[in-house]
């Protein structure tokens, strides 16, 4: 079974959040959501989110993907993070997936895994994004990094993610369930 560790900062965008955790979940994974600090994380927008546990009773090592949500001050609040930050670089060195969305890949250059990779991000980050040769895509894939715009993009991110994973008939069975068609779906 997939293990995936997902990081919830505050400010982190609240739709980008749920729908990687409720797809991956769909897909049978075991989803970890670990709060940066203690209790209740507020997202973007108001929303509450309660974490699974906290960042400090994970080992990131026991989980095949990282997956991070996005919302500008969500990011930052990754950046700032020298744990996730030093999780990315070992999930890296190992050739384990990672996956960002939104301005989350900002957190990927933060940890200086981005030099040379293909990427996409949210138009609004894309002049911060310098290390890496940034497309415009809904969703890219470069080897075991995974990216993707924003909010409007993440079920065709979590999907593509299912299907490096899985495959494309375990990706496309998701779809079908949440009836995704057309460019909502990977």
């Amino acid at each position: 079974m997939t293990r995936v560790l997902v990081p919830l900062a505050e400010g982190v965008e609240e739709m980008e959040a749920v729908i990687v955790i409720d797809v991956f979940r769909r897909a049978g994974w075991m989803v970890d959501v670990a709060g940066l600090k203690k209790g209740v994380v507020e997202a973007s927008r108001g929303v509450k989110l309660m974490p699974d546990r906290m960042w400090d009773q994970v080992d990131p090592a026991a989980y095949e993907v990282i997956a991070l949500p996005g919302g500008n001050l969500g990011t930052i609040n990754l950046m700032e993070d020298a744990r996730v930050l030093e999780a990315l670089r070992e999930h890296h060195r190992r050739g384990k997936l990672i996956a960002a969305v939104c301005a989350a890949p900002l957190v990927l250059q933060k940890a200086g895994i981005l030099t040379g990779r293909r990427v996409t991000c949210h138009p609004l980050a894309a002049a911060q994004l310098t290390d890496a040769l940034r497309v415009d895509e809904r969703v890219v894939i470069d080897d075991n990094l995974v990216t993707s715009q924003g909010p409007g993009t993440t079920f065709a991110f979590a999907l593509a993610v299912v299907a490096l994973r899985e495959g494309r008939a375990k990706a496309e069975e998701l779809a079908h369930g949440m009836v995704l068609s057309g460019t909502d779906a990977f």
